[in-house]
């Protein structure tokens, strides 16, 4: 447990093919059902400032109370997954802290000297900050909103893995619209 940001609550993988990735830790490592979206529908994304559309395909399982996240980015644009690709890295990029005060949590980060590199927000009240790494080296933080329905999402994906027995190991992700 961090005293600044609670607990770690997601592992986030960057990789280079996500259906290979699900498949192995599914089938290999036990840890199901994924929920796969082949297009994150991210609004108001932004990279060291600047704006960008992104297309990143993402699945998430958990294991025990840990979200595992897998990210395949499939076009250029600028982003933190694109700069973990081009230092020649795979596998565990950022470590995820959830929060539903989202806004106070930030501004006592950004008081204690952490910079945001990129943000963004799926669906309402699912804002995320990624910060720097430039004073800590190491994994990227993230803070992830999770008042709305990106939470409840969250909470059925726990649910959907406590029993889980191997069978429908990728399904789809559900219209945030509708949780």
């Amino acid at each position: 447990m961090s005293r600044f940001f609670g607990e770690i609550r997601q592992a986030g993988y960057v990789v280079r093919d996500i259906e290979a990735a699900m498949d192995h830790w599914s089938r290999v490592l036990g840890v199901g059902p994924w929920f796969y979206n082949e297009r994150v529908p991210i609004e108001d994304y932004r990279y060291r400032g600047e704006r960008y559309e992104v297309h990143n395909s993402v699945a998430l399982a958990n294991s025990g109370d840990l979200q595992v996240e897998l990210i395949q980015t499939r076009n250029d644009a600028p982003s933190m997954y694109r700069d973990f690709l081009a230092a020649g890295h795979t596998g565990l990029q950022h470590n995820a802290y959830w929060t539903t005060s989202f806004d106070a949590d930030l501004e006592r980060l950004l008081k204690q000297g952490f910079t945001v590199a990129m943000s963004g927000n799926v669906g309402k009240n699912g804002r995320f900050v990624y910060f720097d790494t430039e004073q800590h080296p190491g994994t990227v933080i993230e803070l992830s909103e999770i008042a709305g329905p990106k939470g409840k999402l969250f909470d059925m994906i726990r649910e959907a893995s406590l029993n889980w027995d191997g069978r429908d190991a990728v399904r789809p992700f559900p219209d945030l619209g509708t949780l």
